[in-house]
């Protein structure tokens, strides 16, 4: 699809994540509808406020709604929600579809995509990894002070799939940092060597941001642990991941001082955590492979113990 400030774009979960790269794409003047839950009262009256280090954005009126079928179709649906919720994607994506829509998932963890792929074809996925610093401060009100980069690759290119790098092409126009990858399998795999052991750490050292959790005796030496079995893992489905990687993700986390983790978010909220798409998925799919991961099979079952003691 030739992509233009013409497009129509839903946002399906417009929480820190998809209030932000949906308020940059309204200032380039696209056209956006934003599905919205427990802040459509707010934004309705009030409006949306994105304060950012790379210019803030304040949207007076924002097209939003609570019900997909006042959406309609669109041309491109870019999904924000928590995997949490994945179970709706086929009575909550279906109403915004066209022949040529093309369907975008920015969520965290593995199978997403693989979820679309099955409910409406490989050829209209892609996966997006965002390396962003982005919390809701509260309705209407988000906070952007790290990165923003989002890496998109075609789910099945081999099959008349979607264009990444006119897809990527978009969100630049639009002001927004992207760059496509060959790779979207790899990409998946480097996102998961920061969420696996940092939202997981945050979560079993009782709620704490990165800045504390690596200043605690032995956590950095854990997390190093858990990154090279991620390594060990890609390797093994033939995705490099190199160690020069791992020291930008620990020296990269060290710069973002105080930041919350959006798991360990959710869990001190009370809501559900993304378990099975961030820890258990890959751990099945080590688990094919035969390959020990010893410290990814203690973080789940210490994740798994927080949760049922909260319940």
């Amino acid at each position: 699809m030739k992509y233009t400030k013409k497009t129509k774009v839903a946002i399906v979960g417009a929480g820190a994540l998809g209030s932000y790269y949906g308020a940059r794409l309204v200032e380039a003047g696209v056209e956006v509808h934003f599905l919205m839950r427990s802040d459509y009262d707010h934004v309705v009256k009030h409006g949306m406020r994105i304060t950012s280090i790379d210019g803030d954005v304040m949207l007076p009126e924002v097209v939003c709604h609570t019900r997909v079928e006042d959406i309609g179709e669109v041309d491109l649906v870019i999904v924000t929600w928590k995997t949490t919720s994945n179970h709706l994607f086929e009575e909550m994506i279906t109403p915004l579809l066209h022949e040529g829509t093309e369907l975008l998932t920015l969520q965290n963890g593995l199978g997403s995509a693989d979820l679309l792929a099955g409910l409406f074809g490989g050829h209209r996925v892609f996966g997006g990894l965002c390396f962003i610093g982005v919390n809701r401060l509260g309705p209407g009100d988000i906070h952007h002070y790290t990165s923003g980069l989002i890496k998109v690759g075609s789910y099945d290119s081999s099959d008349g799939g979607g264009n990444a790098v006119e897809l990527a092409e978009f969100m630049l126009q639009s002001g927004i940092r992207c760059e496509a990858v060959d790779s979207l399998g790899r990409a998946q795999w480097m996102k998961l060597v920061w969420n696996i052991p940092f939202n997981g750490l945050a979560i079993v050292e009782g709620g704490v941001d990165t800045e504390a959790l690596l200043e605690m005796n032995g956590v950095e030496g854990r997390v190093r642990r858990i990154m090279n079995e991620i390594q060990v893992v890609a390797g093994e489905l033939g995705y490099l991941v190199d160690n020069e990687f791992i020291e930008g993700q620990i020296s990269v986390t060290r710069l973002m001082k105080k930041y919350r983790p959006s798991s360990m978010i959710d869990f001190i909220n009370g809501r559900e955590v993304e378990l099975d798409t961030i820890w258990l998925e890959p751990l099945r799919r080590a688990h094919e492979l035969e390959v020990a991961v010893p410290e990814i099979e203690r973080l789940c079952s210490e994740i798994i113990g927080c949760i049922e003691r909260r319940a």
